[in-house]
């Protein structure tokens, strides 16, 4: 294996941590508990979803787009013989 297998294989461990702890920071979809207990959406909570959720949101994405393109191209890589 070359260096460039080695680096793109590290990186790819690399994001697929970070894919990793940002799903687990992200919040559970809970609207509908909210209606059997009786409690009602704060201001708060409604706010929530579009600052700390829709973060981490933009960063899942951009961390499994990150991901699919070091697969491909460790494939690739392997597929022409260059690792």
């Amino acid at each position: 294996m070359s260096i460039w297998g080695i680096i793109l294989g590290v990186v790819l461990a690399v994001v697929s941590i970070a894919i990793i702890v940002v799903i687990i920071l992200q919040e559970g979809n809970q609207q509908g508990l909210g209606v059997v207990t009786g409690a009602a959406d704060s201001y708060f909570s409604k706010n929530k979803a579009r600052s700390i959720d829709a973060f981490l949101s933009r960063w899942t994405k951009f961390f499994a787009a990150v991901f699919v393109l070091f697969v491909v191209a460790l494939n690739a890589l392997a597929t022409f013989k260059i690792l």
